[in-house]
């Protein structure tokens, strides 16, 4: 006779251990929580709603979406969170500037553009060392044109199997193509304020905690120089780490149609209508997302503009209806979730009560912005949503910036920069899931990403300390 198991969530999660789960984390917090005299009650309350959903998404395999709409609708109820505010989030600006971005980015997609840019390069690779750092600028320059890791990763796939297949003789190659594609795709976001998710709910959370906003214009100024720098080192350490010198002295010849065949895109020749107008509309949206100084329109209404003009019948790239079903819905209202959890960890004081615990040691300025960055580095570990490890240590490092005398935005940003890593497991980000799996094609294994990790994390941590430290203050960001 065989025995039924329990149902199980999301084909993970018996029911019971959830519950369990959640109930144990409710009485540890609870117990520390309810002494705090200097806490209020709705502080209280909103530092074990906000446990609780940290520990699911740690623990068990419930969708996150999930897990944070359950604890945004605790707090409504609870009275903490106004309903206003609740359902405002979902109206922000940079919910928006991504949706319109997503739209963009279909158009662009659409008419094959990436795909003739990503064939332009690498058909000018003449040896692996090449290939491999002209892959590196395509994937930083598909930040600006492809909202979210997990897009450019979706859309990068044909052309690691396009290289793959040329290069199926040379499998050594393939393995370290295969790791250079996530690692890059999740150390390049930060070039672009629509590079993640979770940049725009770090951006949210601090206009609101502080008043403070970075713009379009000044994240790419500080993001872009770490994405090129980590990338490129990163690469080059995937090339050394996977490769020997016979492979890397071997030339390469990868040719455009190659490319072009694998994406189902046009890539040699002169552009057609819809690649030149799918390129006209790109550069016209990064410059006056940029200009944002000078004529002081919010970049989500320029996006609106672009997404409008990406699906018209006359000048479009594609319909809106095709557009909109790329836009990943329930990453948005992940980040609506988790953005109105974050304002009632502000505005509640339970960041700033639970910020002065664990940071309440005194520090030089210095020691603290390395400790967040440490942190944020290995936070992947537990957490695997960019976004979620936002909304949990953004609240917390700007309460501890402030009370500390340290620039809130500078925590915040060096914060969401470091976050970035997370290429120890096969699970610790979605590119790097989605490359590990490619049926047909050698890739990487899990000792690939653990070998590798032990050199990029310290490495990541200490380029992202440098940078906050040295070049960031001259760029307008002290810290």
């Amino acid at each position: 006779m065989t025995s039924q198991s329990s149902p199980r969530l999301d084909g993970g999660t018996r029911p019971w251990a959830w519950v369990v789960t959640a109930l144990a984390s409710v009485l540890a917090v609870a117990a520390v929580v309810m002494g705090a005299k200097t806490l209020s009650t709705n502080g209280k309350i909103t530092l074990c709603v906000f446990a609780v959903a940290t520990v699911l998404w740690v623990t068990t395999k419930i969708d996150d979406t999930f897990v944070a709409l359950s604890a945004g609708l605790a707090l409504v109820i609870s009275g903490v969170l106004p309903v206003e505010t609740f359902f405002g989030t979902l109206g922000e600006p940079t919910v928006w500037l991504l949706i319109c971005a997503f739209v963009i980015a279909a158009g662009v997609s659409a008419s094959g553009l990436a795909a003739r840019a990503t064939a332009f390069l690498v058909s000018r690779a003449k040896s692996v060392r090449q290939l491999v750092h002209f892959t590196t600028a395509a994937l930083v320059v598909s930040a600006f044109a492809v909202p979210a890791t997990s897009g450019r990763a979706a859309l990068a796939v044909p052309v690691f199997l396009a290289l793959a297949k040329v290069l199926a003789e040379r499998r050594r190659v393939v393995v370290a193509l295969a790791l250079v594609f996530p690692v890059v795709i999740l150390l390049s976001a930060v070039a672009s304020l629509i590079g993640a998710g979770a940049h725009l709910i770090t951006v949210e959370l601090l206009a609101q905690a502080t008043g403070e906003r970075i713009g379009f214009a000044r994240w790419l100024l500080l993001g872009l120089p770490l994405a090129v720098v980590s990338s490129h080192l990163a690469a080059e350490i995937v090339l050394l780490a996977v490769t020997r010198r016979a492979d890397r002295k071997e030339p390469v010849r990868v040719m455009a149609e190659e490319v072009g065949e694998a994406t189902g895109a046009r890539v040699t020749g002169p552009l057609d209508g819809r690649q030149r107008r799918a390129a006209v509309l790109l550069a016209v949206m990064v410059a006056l997302w940029c200009a944002e100084p000078l004529h002081g329109v919010s970049p989500a209404v320029v996006a609106l503009v672009g997404a409008v003009v990406t699906a018209s019948p006359m000048t479009g790239t594609v319909p809106m209806n095709r557009a909109l079903g790329t836009v990943p819905w329930s990453m948005l209202m992940f980040m609506a979730a988790t953005m109105a959890m974050g304002t009632a960890m502000t505005t509640t004081g339970a960041a700033s009560w639970l910020a002065s615990g664990l940071f309440g040691v005194k520090v030089t300025d210095w020691q603290f912005m390395a400790a967040v960055i440490g942190v944020s580095t290995l936070a992947h570990l537990l957490l695997q949503s960019r976004s979620a490890r936002s909304s949990v240590l953004v609240p917390l490092v700007i309460s501890a910036a402030g009370a500390l005398g340290v620039s809130p935005a500078a925590a915040a940003f060096a914060s969401t920069a470091a976050a970035g890593f997370c290429h120890t497991l096969p699970a610790s980000a979605k590119p790097v899931a989605l490359f590990h799996k490619i049926e047909e094609v050698p890739t990487y294994s899990s000792r690939h990403l653990l070998g590798l990790s032990m050199v990029l994390a310290p490495l990541t941590a200490g380029l992202v300390l440098l940078f906050a430290l040295t070049l960031w203050p001259l760029l307008g960001l002290p810290y």
